[in-house]
C-alpha cells in the first residue's frame, strides 16, 4: 500500500470508518439533532454544532492548502457565531462537513507520493505532517463530541 493510499484510508477511518480507537466522527454524530448540537452540558466548552463547523472549516483549509493556497480560518470562521439554529441549518452544517471531507479525500487520492514532502504554503511543515494532523483532528473532535453527548445524560 502506498503512503497516499494509507493516508486516504486513515482519513476515511477517522471520519466514517471503523478505526481501532473507537467510533468514527460520523458515527458519533448519529442521532444528534439541532437541539442536542446546541446544548452546552460542559460549562464553557464548545457545543457539538460549533465543533462540526470548526471541523468543516479546517477540512476545507487543508484542501485549499493542497491546491497551493495559503489558507487559514479567521476567529469567526474557526469557532464563530451560528447565524441560524434550525434543524435544517444543522443538517446543512453536517452536509457541508461531509462535502468538505469528500473533497479532501478526492484531492489526497490524486496526490503523488513526492508531494508528501512539499512545504505547505505559508507554513513551516510539509504535506505529510498536515495530512496526518487532519486525521488526528477528526479523531480528537470526535472524542470531544462523544463526551458532550455523554455529559447530557
Amino acid at each position: 500500500m502506498s503512503e497516499i493510499s494509507f493516508v486516504v484510508d486513515q482519513l476515511k477511518l477517522a471520519f466514517e470508518g471503523e478505526p481501532w480507537h473507537g467510533p468514527a466522527l460520523m458515527e458519533v454524530l448519529e442521532g444528534v439533532d439541532a437541539k442536542t448540537a446546541l446544548e452546552r452540558p460542559i460549562g464553557k466548552a464548545h457545543c457539538i454544532w460549533e465543533l462540526v463547523v470548526h471541523l468543516a472549516g479546517w477540512e476545507q483549509v487543508v484542501a485549499k492548502r493542497l491546491q497551493g493556497q495559503t489558507a487559514t480560518l479567521s476567529d469567526a470562521q474557526n469557532f464563530g457565531h451560528l447565524d441560524s439554529t434550525t434543524e435544517q441549518s444543522w443538517m446543512s452544517a453536517v452536509a457541508i462537513l461531509r462535502q468538505n471531507h469528500a473533497q479532501l479525500i478526492r484531492l489526497v487520492s490524486g496526490l503523488s507520493e513526492s508531494r508528501l514532502t512539499d512545504r505547505v504554503p505559508g507554513k513551516d511543515y510539509d504535506v505529510r505532517f498536515m495530512l496526518y494532523g487532519a486525521v488526528q483532528h477528526a479523531a480528537y473532535h470526535a472524542g470531544q463530541i462523544a463526551i458532550l453527548k455523554r455529559a447530557r445524560n
